[in-house]
């Protein structure tokens, strides 16, 4: 499994709030797709996801209305 610093990015859907809620963690997993999928489980939840030539991932995940993205950065 690699291990992954994760960026979580929630949009604020209020109106007239720019602001985004932001959580920073480690974490180990073998996909990060999957461990969005994980995560959000038992949600209508689309993703998408782009993979960098340095290793990093970047999967948007729309559930529920709500737009978050996930950027995994290699360890």
């Amino acid at each position: 499994m690699a291990e992954y610093e994760l960026v979580r990015e929630i949009q604020n859907l209020c109106r007239n709030n720019q602001m985004r809620d932001i959580s920073f963690q480690e974490v180990e997993c073998a996909d990060p797709e999957s461990y969005v999928r994980e995560l959000l489980k038992g949600k209508n939840v689309e993703l998408s996801s782009d993979t960098r030539e340095d290793g990093s991932v970047t999967v948007y995940a729309s559930c529920d209305g709500l737009t978050q993205k996930f950027i995994f950065s290699p360890i």
